[in-house]
Order: structure tokens, then sequence, then C-alpha cells
């Protein structure tokens, strides 16, 4: 690892301004996407569907669904720009060393001396920085929740729940970051130059130990489970899992109504155990044989090996991202920067690295979100060669009228941000030919109108 301990150096420069370098890369990285948003939003001001799609969706469902494209793209721009806020002025008036220093004075006023350590030190610091996060995020996450998504019919939940989830979320955080981090900080200080190597088997035995109790001990705690009645829908979804030889475990209704009147359906555990998970909405608003597609299409990512790639994908990038962490953890230039003067916390150097990586995150999403659309089309063929090409373009059809889903997409910003072709994209690999209108039923939003006697 000579290469590294010589990167190391190169880029360990005294008086180097690692503050303007970073707050470039933030700036930057701020204007391409915002860029990006602008070249999306002149999109949804469009006027007619894609032509794949006009004989399927109404013109009121299609303004309906540029309104909804074009005010989340506007609540994008203010969220955008108050995060960009957020971040200078954290930089910019030393926040993080103000932080860093108020709670070491916490723990020396309160707590015991044998919890006076760096480790101690930075899990109280991470949870004070959860927290003020938390705050500064909460008005836009109010926002979204009861105008935004209230606005256009899909918010289904109470103040009293969405305070619920907010307090089980932050429990979840005080009870679980204290051993993770502990783990994390134990591991680089015991390990040497070699902990990243160290540091990622953690990781990974982290993440199949969270994919375990996840369904167990977390879920539950936001969502209830409930088996799948007997009907035909189980006795088709059991079929279809037992002829692709799915280790299929259990299969769940969830009651993702009660959150929002959003559709989608997932599977997850461990490669001999799965369970399969469909939220309510989708099954009240689809035919059983949509369904079953719909679920066709989410087994062809773990028939075709998409999960395993992915999977293994995932990995490379967090030892990559160790690796290179390694040529930071004691790049004395980079923490007198931030005003780390006399001290190197071995956390904060992680959340200055991680600033500094964010040009190489940016080309990573894009890569990882262009093979992630080559999996989706793969998906949407395996389910095609099941059988179920009609059913399937029914179902996403169905679920883009009902979610008001953005039906045509600038290819810059879509090749930027989307996991998932847009609509039209699938349905001309689906070879689907146009047949009328397939869904009578009106979208959320006018549902929600009619309801409230309120206009949109």
């Amino acid at each position: 690892m000579d290469i590294l301990q010589r990167l190391a150096r190169f880029l360990d420069r005294p008086l180097f301004p690692w503050k303007k370098v970073i707050i470039g890369f933030s700036v930057g990285q701020y204007l391409f996407e915002e860029f990006l948003s602008l070249r999306q939003y002149q999109v949804l001001k469009n006027t007619k569907p894609p032509k794949v799609l006009q004989a399927e969706v109404s013109q009121d469902v299609y303004d309906k669904s540029q309104e909804y494209g074009r005010a989340k793209a506007k609540f994008g721009f203010v969220k955008g720009l108050w995060g960009q806020i957020q971040n200078i002025a954290f930089i910019h008036y030393d926040v993080l060393p103000k932080l860093w220093a108020w709670t070491g004075q916490l723990l020396l006023n309160f707590a015991p001396a044998r919890f006076s350590g760096e480790i101690s030190h930075s899990i109280v610091f991470v949870l004070s920085f959860i927290l003020i996060q938390q705050a500064l995020s909460l008005p836009m996450s109010v926002y979204h929740t009861f105008v935004l998504e209230e606005k256009f019919g899909f918010n289904k939940q109470t103040p009293k729940l969405f305070i619920t989830d907010m307090l089980k979320s932050n429990m979840l955080a005080f009870i679980l970051t204290p051993p993770i981090l502990a783990g994390f900080l134990g591991i680089v200080k015991k390990t040497g130059n070699q902990f990243f190597y160290y540091l990622w088997l953690f990781v990974a035995g982290l993440q199949v130990f969270m994919i375990t109790v996840y369904p167990i001990a977390i879920l539950p705690l936001f969502n209830k489970l409930s088996p799948l009645e007997e009907g035909k829908l189980k006795t088709d979804v059991e079929g279809l899992a037992k002829k692709l030889k799915f280790p299929l475990h259990e299969l769940f209704v969830i009651d993702g109504s009660k959150r929002s009147a959003h559709s989608n359906a997932y599977f997850f555990g461990l490669p001999w155990k799965k369970h399969i998970v469909i939220y309510d909405t989708l099954i009240e608003k689809s035919k059983e044989e949509e369904v079953v597609a719909v679920l066709a299409h989410e087994l062809g990512h773990w028939s075709l090996g998409h999960t395993t790639r992915l999977f293994g994908i995932s990995q490379v990038h967090v030892f990559y991202i160790f690796l290179l962490f390694s040529v930071f953890i004691n790049n004395a230039s980079l923490y007198a920067d931030f005003g780390f003067l006399k001290e190197r916390p071995i956390i904060i150097g992680f959340l200055l690295f991680s600033d500094a990586l964010a040009p190489m995150d940016t080309i990573i999403k894009l890569l990882m979100n262009i093979i992630s659309r080559r999996f989706e089309f793969q998906a949407d063929e395996f389910a095609r060669n099941l059988g179920y090409k009609a059913e399937l373009a029914a179902s996403l059809i169905k679920l883009q009228i009902q979610n008001l889903s953005t039906m045509d997409a600038d290819w810059m910003y879509a090749s930027y941000h989307f996991s998932h072709p847009i609509l039209s994209e699938r349905l001309k690999a689906l070879d689907w030919t146009p047949t009328g209108k397939i869904v009578e039923e009106k979208p959320e939003a006018e549902k929600a109108e009619k309801a409230s006697g309120r206009e949109l």
C-alpha cells in the first residue's frame, strides 16, 4: 500500500485551502443538479403526453401529472437551496469544531470520567448532529407531507402519526448509533493502516445483520405486516415463486395506505429465506393478474441475479470508500483548515472526507443509475417471457396514472436522477401496442378533490 501512503503525503499540504475546495465541490454539484432540474422543469410544461401514452392517458390526467411534477420540482428548488445554504453556513462558521467542543464540554460536565474518550465523544457528537439536521429539515418535511402531498391526495398521515414516526426514528438512532459507531471507531483505532479491510468486513456483516433484524424488530414499529389472505392472488404468487424456485418463506400485505396512496411491492431477506411484501394500495387498485405481473418483474431481478450483483457492486463501493479514507484519515491540513488544530477525531475526518469525495460520488451515482435502468429493462423482459406482457404493461400504466408519476423526462435529468426508465421507454421495450383506456378510475388527486370539495 505504498501508493496510498505516497498519495496521503501528497495531499497533506500545509495551508492547502480545503474549505474553499470542498465549498467549490458543493456549489458545483448544486449548480449542476439545478441545471438538470431546470431542464426537467421545461419538459414538465409540455401539454401533450408521449405518443405511446396518448391512447391510454386522458388529457386531464396528464395535466394533473404535469402539475404534480412541477409542484415537486419547485419544492426541490427550495429544498436544494436551503440545503446548500446550510452546508456553506456549517463550513463558513466552523459549526463542526464548535459542536465538537460543546459536546466534549457536555461529557466533561455530566458524564462519568470513563466516558470522556474519543468514542463516547463521537457518539454524543453524531447524535447531536442528527438532531440539529432533523430540526433544520423539519419545516421542509412538514410542508412536503401536509401541503404538497396533501394537495394532490397522496398524504394519509395524521400529525400524530407524523410525530410518532419521528420519535420512533430518533429512538432507533439513539439505540443503533452507539454500538455501530463504537465498532466503527474501535476497528479504526485497533487495526492501524489496514483498518479499511476490517472496516469493510464489519459493514458487510452489519448489512447481513440488519437484513435479518429489520423485518423482525424495525419494520413492525412503523407498519403492520399481515399474511396475504387465502385466494387466487396468493395461489398465483406462490405458484410463480415455486416455478422460479424462489425461496419464498412468507407473503405479506403491508398497510402502506396509512401513510400514502402510492403503491409498491418488494421482497427482502436472506438468500435462503425471502419475504414478499405487497402494499395494500397495490392490491386495491390492481387486478390480481396485474399484481402477479408486478411480482414477476420483481422476482425477475432475483432470478437474473440483479440483487446479488448490486450487493456485490455495493461492497466494492464500500471497500473503495474505506480505502480512500485511509488516505485522508491523518491529513493534518484538512483537519486544520476546518478548525481542528489540536486533535483529529476519526469521525470528523470521515465527514470531511465524505464532502471531499462528492465529485466522485456524482459519477458513481450516474453509473449506478445506468446499471439500474438496464436491470429494469431486463426484469420487464423476464416478466414478458413468462407471459405477463399485457398484464405488466397495464399495471405500469395504472400505477403511472394513480401515482401521477412523471410521464416524460429530459434525457440528461433522467440519466442522472432516475434509477428506473420512464414509462414510455418501458412500454416501447415491451413492444406494447396501445389498445385504448386501460383504467377508468380517477387518479388520487381527483378523488381527493371530489372528497374535499376544494380545487387543487
